[in-house]
């Protein structure tokens, strides 16, 4: 499989911080010496990270929110494809996290809950089909095209505490498997990156901030993890505590959803196959 040495010019949505800002960051400095693109809706980010970094001119910048209207969104796509026409890999860092308690519905914010699952999901599904038609075309014509996606150790097994976080994160990480197993046939490679509980901001305000920071991964190590699964050109990244948790319960899926496809083509053609022998049965 390509590998993220083969990328020439990648957009990182959700770069103005946290592991995104890392991987945007470590990327640029690779020996290939791709364009990176930061993206987020923070300005002043956006502006101390040309200042500091943009010296080289392969730092760009981008100001995007990316749960802006569907029509937003597909002018801005057009307007970066457009200025960067050898665009070939777009990664999905951005995300947000909320409490919540099913047990107190009271005090669920309904909004809070729907913009979590825009951030985390909507969101990139529709930025995904807004770009698949460039990296589609490019990918015709011989150049390996790249989506990465970022979906969390609590896709597998989720948080309690942030259900509809865990949930958007499931979304993602069973939508990159599916993209992975449609898209390879059109030179598109989709990644997914699994972190487990990272050092992060959207910790600040926490009162319970300094008890995480006890078992969190520090961000410098997740990202030098991250970086080495995308060299190695891994099609799944489980990171840190999240490996043995991904050799248990997603270990095969990738395979399984494969021949499952080539099951369901087999049938469209008028060629019955058994649905179920994709499925592969695991024992304890």
């Amino acid at each position: 499989m390509p590998t993220i040495n083969n990328c020439r010019c990648i957009l990182i949505i959700g770069a103005t911080s946290g592991l995104g800002r890392k991987l945007a960051l470590s990327i640029l400095s690779l020996p290939s010496r791709p364009i990176v693109i930061v993206c987020g809706r923070r300005q002043e980010r956006l502006d101390e990270l040309a200042s500091s970094y943009g010296g080289s001119g392969r730092l760009k910048t981008m100001r995007l929110d990316i749960t802006a209207d569907p029509s937003t969104l597909r002018s801005a796509v057009s307007n970066i494809v457009r200025a960067y026409p050898d665009l070939d890999a777009v990664m999905f860092s951005s995300g947000v996290q909320h409490y919540f308690d099913f047990t107190r519905p009271e005090t669920i914010n309904l909004d809070l809950l729907s913009n979590e699952l825009t951030t985390n999901y909507t969101s990139v599904v529709n930025l995904i089909v807004l770009f698949l038609p460039h990296l589609i075309k490019l990918g015709s014509s011989g150049r390996p095209t790249f989506l990465y996606l970022v979906s969390a150790g609590m896709a597998i097994i989720p948080g309690a505490w942030v259900p509809n976080f865990s949930a958007s994160k499931a979304a993602l990480h069973n939508l990159s498997m599916a993209l992975a197993v449609q898209l390879r046939r059109k030179n598109v490679h989709v990644v997914e990156i699994m972190p487990p509980l990272v050092e992060s901001e959207m910790y600040n305000r926490l009162p319970h901030r300094d008890r995480l920071a006890t078992f969190w991964m520090p961000l410098d190590e997740c990202t030098k993890h991250t970086m080495a699964g995308l060299v190695a050109g891994a099609p799944q990244i489980p990171i840190g505590m999240v490996a043995p948790v991904h050799q248990k319960y997603v270990a095969g899926k990738l395979e399984a959803a494969s021949k499952i496809l080539q099951n369901h083509e087999e049938n469209r053609k008028g060629n019955p196959v058994n649905m179920n022998s994709g499925f592969m049965p695991r024992t304890h």
